[in-house]
């Protein structure tokens, strides 16, 4: 696998439009990350780490509440006043998803970046 942070945003969105209540993701401090967002915002109902076999894996229940989720490459560079121009490329109504940036205090949410009134990288969206 070239990309696993790609792949595992692709396992969730398949996992999530199949039906299938679970999938199962490699285990980086990025997706981790990720999957606390996620959590935290109530797109997925829970996760649990699992070990296999010599690696650790995220064992995700989806629940139903994503409607779609993507990566954004390349990874744009945005500063707080660029927030709003990719909100409305990436999200399609206000107050309707979130988009997930890396900053220098780690992994947040574009609604977390304008309250600490910080930059970053654009990671994925979620709606």
């Amino acid at each position: 696998m070239v990309d696993l942070f790609a792949n595992a945003i692709n396992t969730i969105k398949v996992s999530g439009n199949a039906g299938i209540g679970k999938c199962t993701i490699a285990n980086t401090k990025l997706l981790k990350a990720l999957v606390e967002i996620l959590k935290k915002n109530d797109y997925i109902k829970d996760y649990e780490e699992i070990k296999d076999g010599k690696f650790t894996r995220l064992r995700i229940d989806l629940g139903n509440k994503i409607n779609n989720i993507g990566v954004i490459k390349p990874r744009y560079a945005v500063s707080v006043s660029d927030i709003q121009k990719y909100e409305t490329r990436y999200i399609p109504s206000k107050d309707f998803g979130i988009l997930i940036l890396t900053t220098s205090g780690g992994v947040i949410t574009n609604k977390d970046a304008r309250s600490r009134h910080v930059g970053g990288r654009l990671l994925a969206y979620v709606y």
